[in-house]
């Protein structure tokens, strides 16, 4: 038998996506502000920099870039954030539209992060439902 016979067919960035979320819970804006606010969540933002200029930050969430949040929110990884204390954390991945933050979280639970989720409708969509935003 071929190597190419048993190897996984290639998916779409559609059905990765659909794939990726059935993993995990996404998660509203509004209940991520009330999570956060209580300290039950904390909210990442993976936005690049030209984004969080124009349009402002969520107050209190943490900045990680993209190309760095597995390196930061891993609890056993040498480069963490003083948030990233276990397993167990809850973290809400944002990115600008709430595609590239399900892909992160999915990755975020490869490193057993499992209740990593992500933000529907991502930073716009905190923005539209009226949420906190700093210039």
């Amino acid at each position: 038998m071929a190597v190419s016979d048993t190897a996984e067919q290639p998916v779409g960035i559609d059905e990765l996506l659909e794939r990726v979320r059935e993993g995990y819970e996404r998660i509203e804006p509004a209940r991520a502000y009330e999570a956060a606010r209580a300290d039950e969540a904390l909210l990442v933002d993976i936005r690049y920099a030209a984004l969080r200029e124009r349009d402002g930050v969520i107050p209190g969430a943490v900045v990680v870039e993209r190309n760095e949040l597995e390196w930061r929110l891993d609890p056993r990884g040498s480069h963490r954030l003083p948030e990233a204390t276990g397993h167990d954390l809850r973290v809400v991945v944002i990115c600008n539209e709430g595609y590239a933050s399900s892909l992160a979280a999915a990755s975020l639970h490869q490193l057993g992060l499992r209740r990593a989720t992500d933000l529907v409708g991502g930073f716009q969509a905190w923005k539209a439902a009226g949420l906190p935003v700093t210039a």
